[in-house]
């Protein structure tokens, strides 16, 4: 199994390759010649460099051998306990989440009646209420 995934993830690579080399040689033949010349050359040292990277990654595969990161998924099944242990931190997130937008809510209820009570409670001239400024502030504030 783990051998088709990295036959495929290889695969996938090369197409990528394939098809960005294609959108870059489309291009390629507009350019001047000393430009031309530098591109080739850089595109010889990454593919250099793409075989010792290939190389090096598989001899690093064969000295970690069977390692506990390897091995873990590699089981018939979860068991029940295992899921579980799985799934309980995302209900821990999922609740966390939950609290803290409802203290945000209750904190900015609390702020708005603060507001509202402190102008009630205040003492105003008649006048500032129908003023178009002391309106358009009490819009902004909301």
């Amino acid at each position: 199994m783990t051998n088709l995934l990295i036959k495929r993830t290889d695969t996938l690579q090369e197409r990528f390759g394939l098809k960005t080399a294609s959108y870059l040689s489309a291009g390629a033949s507009d350019l001047p010649y000393d430009i031309s010349e530098r591109l080739r050359a850089a595109r010889a040292r990454a593919v250099s460099m793409r075989k010792i990277a290939k190389t090096e990654t598989a001899s690093s595969m064969v000295n970690t051998g069977g390692s506990a990161a390897l091995m873990w998924g590699a089981g018939e099944g979860l068991s029940w306990w295992a899921r579980i242990g799985s799934v309980l931190p995302l209900i821990a997130l999922v609740a966390g989440l939950l609290t803290i937008n409802s203290i945000q809510n209750d904190n900015r209820a609390r702020e708005v009646a603060e507001v509202d009570a402190a102008l009630l409670t205040d003492e105003l001239p008649p006048a500032a209420f129908s003023d178009p400024g002391f309106v358009q502030f009490l819009k902004a504030t909301r």
